[in-house]
């Protein structure tokens, strides 16, 4: 045997480039571009509900490069989050950003989604779903649609293993009660897996250690560490790290009143305060002593103001400042020096991402909604069992009454009604909580670029689409029948079709009121009035010409009163033989059902005049709730 003859274990991975044909197959690994960012003179205001603007941040500048971590450090309300939020390109509305912040030698813009990542202080999560369902949606919905379905597998469960959640991988984030979720820490890792989906070079992370024990902080913060030891940068806000945590850092920003103290190493913070007379004690935390001389004294916010300009000026003519103002000038100066690199950077980088379709980021979020509600189908089930309930009842009510007699045209009317007023009522109230309690994680979302406000709206429509059938479908089937309503195909169809229609008319507007106050008390305080002027509409309680002029014009946004028509109209139309009571004198007799339709003001010519002003006002309240939830999640 020769050595030629003796196999040996190739030590290459099933996954290294030296395998075209797995990387033909799945595509090249994420590659992140090194990321240098710099800031100089960075003034942020915020708009006041008065109109006047309020100073957050004043005059501050820093740089931070590849391989290095940059701590964001400072007493609450100093403008850390603010900052951090304005050199992300992430400010929200109504923030005003001055000066000048470059990425690479390129201006900030909506690159910034694609090449950094920005992991918040509170995670926010869909609970239903399980770890790897969320990161395969996110991988949809954040990574270049040129990517291979392989390949995204892979880097979920790269993330997976690399950041020890692979063994929790069917674990549920939250939400159902008795079922295991994840641990704080886990959720942690997993919003940090979540922004490293795209590999970005730069890594904002606010608090990213909040909530979290010292092991679970320390494990996050060595997570970091190794991000930046790849060549990522990383920047972070936290809040009074102990020193263990704090040795992770390279560089120390400390910011009081929205100036910056000092900014370089601990060490050199350490001498700094020293040369100003605050001497840091032995067996003293080196950042909770920073933090307490920069806080405000309570009962000594004027004395506290002073000696923090104080330091913030000793800081602005020390050397260090001066150090760092040349560094930052010289990165400016080879950003205006090659305009035409930058040019070519820029569109490069604009290029270098390709957004998922419109129609992928649809498809994705109606599977995690739809996700939601089969995960959970107690509360479907429970509704469909109360509408079961309550066709149940009122059609016993009803049993027998629904004869061809004057007595009956009043039973037939009220059978309508209820079928009108269950299909109404209970599903508009029942999706005024939905928007309110979703906007927080939609409002992230939609900063982070993931998708449009109208393509989530869509999505969640299409999501309830399968109970906007069924219910509407099962209560008047119920009701219909034990009631006795007219014994024709032809009727009853269509009856259900206009229920299911009344039905998805209520939801889109319960979807207006709910975008458009953004809180569920607020929307109910409107809504009742409105439901209130739609019911009096309706042709059951008042005569529609009798009305006075200065009213009657609400019943033409009454889908009750549309409803209620052409549903009158299929109950009788056609009838000739009802029967008069010619012992009591006095009592009206309608002996057609031309006259009973008459006698609400309804006519037969007007029937499919009815069904499309229930179709008009269908899509009327749902682009009125697509523009509310614009403007509500641009306002915010």
């Amino acid at each position: 045997m020769t050595p030629t003859d003796v196999k040996t274990k190739d030590p290459r991975s099933k996954y290294d480039l030296l395998f075209p044909e797995i990387e033909e197959v799945l595509g090249p690994s994420p590659t992140f571009r090194p990321c240098t960012l710099v800031w100089r003179d960075v003034t942020v205001h915020t708009k006041l509900k008065d109109g006047k603007l309020k100073r957050l941040v004043n005059n501050v500048s820093g740089i931070a490069k590849p391989g290095t971590m940059t701590a964001l450090m400072g007493p609450s309300g100093a403008g850390k989050t603010t900052l951090m939020t304005a050199l992300a390109h992430r400010s929200p509305v109504g923030t005003v950003v001055d000066g000048d912040i470059a990425m690479n030698g390129t201006a900030l813009g909506d690159f910034m989604h694609q090449e950094s990542g920005y992991m918040h202080q509170d995670d926010l999560f869909v609970d239903n779903l399980t770890v790897i369902e969320h990161l395969t949606i996110m991988a949809r919905l954040r990574m270049d649609s040129r990517t291979s379905s392989l390949a995204r597998k892979r880097r979920v469960n790269q993330l997976l293993r690399q950041l020890s959640l692979y063994g929790s991988r069917f674990t549920l984030i939250g939400g159902l009660d008795g079922r295991k979720t994840l641990s704080g820490g886990e959720r942690k890792r997993l919003a940090f897996a979540t922004e490293l989906l795209t590999d970005p070079g730069l890594l904002f992370c606010d608090e990213p250690t909040t909530g979290l024990d010292s092991s679970s902080a320390h494990q996050m913060m060595s997570l970091l560490r190794a991000s930046a030891a790849q060549g990522k940068t990383v920047i972070c806000t936290i809040h009074q790290p102990n020193t263990e945590l704090m040795a992770q850092f390279d560089k120390l920003v400390l910011l009081a009143e929205g100036r910056v103290a000092f900014a370089g190493t601990s060490t050199q913070a350490l001498s700094f305060f020293k040369s100003l007379g605050h001497h840091c004690p032995l067996m003293y935390n080196p950042t909770d002593y920073f933090i307490k001389v920069l806080s405000l004294t309570p009962g000594s916010e004027a004395a506290s103001r002073q000696a923090i300009k104080s330091v913030c000026d000793r800081f602005a003519v020390s050397d260090a400042a001066k150090e760092l103002d040349m560094e930052i000038h010289f990165e400016f100066h080879l950003m205006n020096s090659d305009d035409s690199t930058n040019a070519v950077a820029r569109r490069e980088a604009e290029d270098a991402f390709q957004p998922p379709f419109f129609l992928t980021k649809l498809l994705w979020l109606i599977y995690r909604y739809l996700i939601i509600i089969i995960r959970d189908p107690r509360v479907q089930f429970v509704r469909i069992l109360q509408k079961l309930a309550i066709a149940l009842t009122a059609g016993l009510c009803f049993m027998g009454t629904a004869r061809l007699t004057q007595s009956g045209i009043q039973d037939v009317q009220g059978a309508l009604f209820i079928i009108i007023a269950e299909n109404t009522f209970s599903p508009m109230y029942s999706v005024l909580h939905m928007f309110p309690e979703e906007f927080p994680l939609l409002n992230r979302e939609l900063k982070a670029g993931l998708y449009s406000a109208p393509v989530y709206y869509v999505a969640r429509m299409i999501a309830l689409l399968p109970g906007l059938l069924v219910e509407p479908t099962l209560f008047t089937l119920v009701v219909y029948w034990i009631a006795g309503l007219r014994a024709s195909v032809y009727a009853f169809s269509f009856t259900v079709f206009l229920a299911i229609l009344v039905l998805n008319v209520a939801i889109a507007c319960g979807s207006f009121f709910s975008c458009a106050f953004g809180s569920m008390p607020v929307a109910i305080a409107y809504l009742v009035p409105f439901d209130y002027a739609l019911m009096m509409t309706s042709g059951l309680f008042v005569k529609l010409s009798s009305m006075p002029k200065y009213v009657s014009w609400i019943r033409h946004l009454s889908w009750l009163m549309y409803s209620n028509e052409a549903m009158s109209i299929l109950q009788w139309d056609g009838v000739e033989d009802i029967p008069c009571n010619t012992n009591r004198t006095g009592v009206p007799c309608l002996s057609t059902g031309e006259e009973v339709l008459s006698t609400y003001d309804f006519h037969t010519s007007d029937l499919w005049r009815d069904v499309i002003a229930l179709f008009i006002l269908y899509l009327v309240f749902h682009s009125l709730a697509v523009l509310a939830l614009r403007h509500r999640t641009r306002r915010k």
